[in-house]
């Protein structure tokens, strides 16, 4: 249990042993299935548990120079790349960084496929099914007019020449079963390619450790698919499953406002700076101690501290009422959110943190007025 006494405020803080707990539960998956599942840092990149990962999952996928030059560093492999458009200047570091890479389109693949060759690299093209369960707009790339992936009708009867993997990605936080339906269309409209490649890359979304979520199912789907295709090493990359339920931002009200009726406690940190997924999905997050709207308890706006106006999420219920200086714990933070910060109105950023399994608080970092400025500059 987290002894919030001793984390500074506001700071984002991992939980040791809840990731562990995740970290065992996708290494089983992976052991069982037969499957190859990588971490996506698009959804978690805090590279200093990174340690912590590779004792159950070596091996990460990349969508920038970045993401695989850090994949090479701290997780010490080469990355799974895949990036919407790859440019001269930067395929050079790619190709220094990756093992495999996936191609958004056919002309990125025609311009860039003989340096790959060249340097030994497995090469894919992602697909687009036409098909997925995600209502979210913003998190679906198989909207109609979806700028990501190939559809069928583009590829004819044969691939090009060098393609040895097909990789899809049309899930976000799904079930096992959204997957099994998404594998049904992909069989449907790529299936005459699937005993012809070397890999399947299911993409991320998988969201594997959440409570509601089947592993035995999946496992299943799994085992049956690649009974089906044995020439096929199937790969996934969940990333929102690895932090899942893992860490909190500890925040505190710095002050409290009341117009027409509707309280806000404002507080140490900014739903558009820290929380930006709360704003763009959005969804309202859980708040330690607080329920939903109550009218026989105290409710409360929570407002950011950037000068955004639409800086808030609400409402919450409180079993009293609220003062300045109170603890307003924000569950499950660690996914998306601490890949996703901005210093937007120069707004100190929350540190790092992790709550050891020995019940240690080891600070990752903390930030200052430099950060904002070199950024700037």
């Amino acid at each position: 249990m987290i002894d919030f006494s001793q984390i500074p405020s506001p700071c984002y803080v991992m939980d040791e042993t809840l990731l562990r707990k995740n970290l065992e539960l996708i290494r089983s998956v992976k052991e069982r299935s037969g499957a190859d599942i990588i971490l996506a840092f698009k959804a978690f990149a805090l590279w200093k548990a990174f340690p912590i990962v590779r004792e159950y999952i070596p091996r990460s996928t990349a969508s920038s120079v970045a993401e695989a030059q850090l994949a090479y560093e701290e997780m010490g492999s080469k990355a799974h790349t895949f990036s919407p458009a790859y440019t001269e200047k930067d395929f050079p570091l790619f190709l220094r960084y990756s093992s495999h890479i996936t191609f958004n389109s056919l002309s990125q693949f025609e311009r860039f496929y003989p340096q790959a060759a060249k340097a030994g690299i497995s090469c894919g093209i992602r697909i687009n099914p036409e098909y997925s369960e995600v209502e979210t707009d913003l998190y679906n790339p198989c909207a109609p007019g979806s700028r990501l992936g190939v559809v069928s009708t583009l590829l004819g009867d044969t691939l090009p020449p060098g393609i040895e993997g097909l990789h899809f990605h049309t899930l976000c936080e799904s079930t096992s079963y959204d997957l099994e339906k998404t594998l049904a269309k992909v069989e449907e409209r790529f299936g005459k390619f699937l005993t012809r490649i070397k890999w399947l890359n299911m993409g991320g979304g998988h969201l594997i450790t959440a409570k509601k979520y089947d592993p035995e199912h999946l496992i299943t789907l799994l085992k049956n698919f690649k009974a089906k295709y044995p020439n096929l090493e199937l790969i996934l990359e969940p990333g929102s499953a690895f932090a899942w339920q893992t860490g909190v931002l500890r925040s505190k009200v710095v002050d409290i406002v009341e117009n027409k009726g509707i309280k806000t406690a404002i507080l140490d940190v900014s739903f558009a700076c820290h929380m930006p997924d709360c704003l763009e999905m959005p969804y309202k997050p859980a708040i330690r101690g607080a329920v939903e709207p109550d009218s026989r308890k105290p409710v409360y706006r929570m407002g950011g501290n950037s000068c955004l106006s639409g800086d808030f999420m609400g409402d919450w219920a409180f079993d009293k009422p609220l003062e300045i200086g109170d603890d307003i714990i924000f569950e499950d933070m660690m996914h998306y959110t601490t890949v996703k910060t901005t210093m937007f109105n120069g707004i100190s950023h929350p540190s790092l943190a992790l709550w050891t399994k020995e019940n240690k608080l080891l600070m990752y970092r903390e930030f200052s007025y430099k950060d904002y400025k070199d950024r700037m500059s």
